[in-house]
């Protein structure tokens, strides 16, 4: 039987859905419920997003767990992220210097390999598994 290769797309999909389970884990209360970083608004993990302050195209900050918090659908899918939100619930949660940050971090050239989407994969599924046990 002929084995298969996976792709660098297989590898980055696999990495996009464990991270996002980590941001909406990490930003969950015990009871499991997030707060929206962009409006406030109370939702269960289950129902957030991983919301993206610079937008995912920018790989340099598409799996930086500062770029990323969970954002209730609405204001993820629908309201562009509602930005000035999100900026203010990103100052409030990191401080000033984190919108300066990310504007310069933004601009960095980065292309992960497959051994290195393969160890992101593995230490975020390690990062969900503690989360859920501990919010279990």
């Amino acid at each position: 039987m002929k084995k298969q290769v996976k792709t660098i797309a297989y590898y980055k999909a696999k990495l996009d859905k464990v991270f996002s389970e980590y941001i909406r884990l990490r930003d969950a209360d015990d009871n499991g419920h997030v707060r929206c970083i962009s409006c406030n608004k109370f939702v269960t993990w289950k129902q957030a997003d991983c919301g993206h302050y610079v937008n995912r195209q920018h790989m340099a900050l598409r799996y930086d767990e500062k770029n990323c918090n969970a954002q209730c659908r609405y204001c993820n899918r629908f309201c562009e992220g509602n930005m000035i939100g999100y900026n203010e619930g990103l100052i409030k949660k990191y401080g000033s210097d984190v919108i300066e940050y990310l504007k310069i971090k933004k601009h960095n050239e980065c292309r992960f390999t497959a051994v290195e989407y393969q160890l992101l994969i593995n230490m975020y599924s390690n990062k969900v598994k503690e989360l859920k046990q501990q919010k279990a």
